[in-house]
């Protein structure tokens, strides 16, 4: 199951369960996790893209290392809302993890790395220091506002 619906999505996972939040983008993937009750998210790797096979697999071994059962991936909507290339790009990449039989929430990721950012400078981090933890970083705001959402029904 592919939705938006955080409705259809609360009702694929009745129980609950770890969550694996994902910024996916051209260079790499950024990966977030959330506990089982869906009260914080965190950042937890970065993944290297390289191809397709290579990224799933990398994925399917986090899934299986942290029980996760359902993804959060970010959808890179253009400001009024249509889609962008991009945006296509991250729901075929949605698609080609379907068989990984996990519900998929896709969330909208607008205001995301923006936000990081914002964060990371207000912190004082070098340039160096943000674009090394922007994603995986990304990725935890988006999984949040995801799992914020799921709770509040």
């Amino acid at each position: 199951m592919i939705t938006e619906d955080r409705l259809a999505y609360r009702a694929a996972l009745p129980d609950g369960g770890r969550l694996l939040g994902l910024d996916v983008g051209t260079r790499t993937i950024g990966a977030a996790l959330c506990d089982a009750g869906w009260s914080f998210a965190s950042p937890a790797e970065l993944i290297r893209r390289t191809k397709f096979s290579n990224d799933k697999e990398a994925l399917a071994a986090l899934i299986a290392a942290q029980a996760v059962r359902g993804l959060v991936i970010g959808l890179p909507l253009n400001l009024d809302g249509s889609d962008s290339p991009r945006t296509q790009s991250t729901r075929a990449f949605a698609r080609n993890l379907a068989d990984l039989d996990l519900p998929i929430l896709l969330w909208d990721e607008r205001w995301s790395t923006q936000a990081v950012e914002r964060q990371m400078i207000a912190e004082d981090l070098s340039r160096a220091k943000r674009a090394e933890r922007v994603d995986k970083l990304a990725a935890s705001y988006i999984l949040q506002g995801a799992i914020d959402a799921l709770v509040s029904g």
